[in-house]
């Protein structure tokens, strides 16, 4: 029941911002359940809420004010801009999806609607993403195992 709320409640955190996963994890690390596990359950629920904005970033054309937005020349230029550092530099690309996951600066929101917009590989997304995802919430696992040792100490 714990992996599967985790899972749940790490869906609606990627979805919605106000929800916090982090806060949400260490509370759940205090359980005594398996850190990697439950890092591994968490990061599966943010990326599976994640694709929601990977999503709409590649179909953001199809909605009238999103595309006139994307029309203008001044958008355009910026998303050339972008398509030529991130789409032709692969080494590039993986490690700014990293760095946004694992840190998550910057936000990996913005990170995986501008992903969807460059037509970054869904694959390549969910592995990078899930693997930062999953090393922010094991670390944060491990801190929390920590603290209750040191508190009961």
């Amino acid at each position: 029941m714990l992996l599967l709320g985790t899972f749940l409640y790490c869906i609606g955190s990627a979805l919605i911002p106000v929800l916090n996963a982090e806060v949400y994890i260490a509370a759940v690390g205090t359980t005594g359940g398996s850190a990697v596990l439950l890092a591994l359950v968490g990061g599966a629920g943010q990326m599976v809420g994640k694709v929601f904005w990977y999503y709409a970033g590649a179909g953001g054309t199809k909605i009238p004010a999103i595309a006139r937005t994307m029309a203008k020349p001044a958008w355009q230029a910026r998303l050339h801009k972008w398509q030529g550092r991130i789409l032709d530099r692969p080494v590039k690309t993986v490690g700014l999806l990293f760095l946004s996951s694992f840190v998550g600066l910057p936000p990996f929101a913005v990170i995986s609607v501008l992903a969807g917009v460059l037509e970054i590989r869904l694959w390549v997304f969910l592995v990078t993403g899930l693997t930062g995802r999953f090393l922010r919430f094991w670390i944060i696992l491990s801190g929390a195992g920590y603290l209750l040792d040191w508190a009961h100490w």
